[in-house]
């Protein structure tokens, strides 16, 4: 099964994450399909990107989204509808 999860990068006590489709069946730091975003925790504000077009395509193809993710994709698409407005 797919999933959509984050992929940990940086270093110690530095981390920011990759927002990637891959098998669930995969490491978490392991080889990934593709790349939809990106999320920096240490930031404030705004602190992750996203294409929210990606991640719908891959949730209409049956992949699953990490509770984080699901939560991240939620906030893209509210930014996106009130940039829009």
């Amino acid at each position: 099964m797919l999933t959509l999860r984050l992929n940990r990068q940086g270093t110690k006590d530095r981390p920011f994450y990759k927002i990637v489709a891959v098998d669930s069946r995969k490491r978490r730091d392991g080889r990934y399909i593709e790349q939809i975003g990106s999320y920096n925790p240490m930031e404030d504000g705004v602190n992750f990107t996203l294409d929210v077009a990606k991640a719908e395509d891959w949730i209409a193809k049956g992949a699953q989204p990490s509770d984080t993710v699901r939560d991240i994709i939620k906030k893209a698409r509210k930014e996106s509808l009130s940039s829009e407005a």
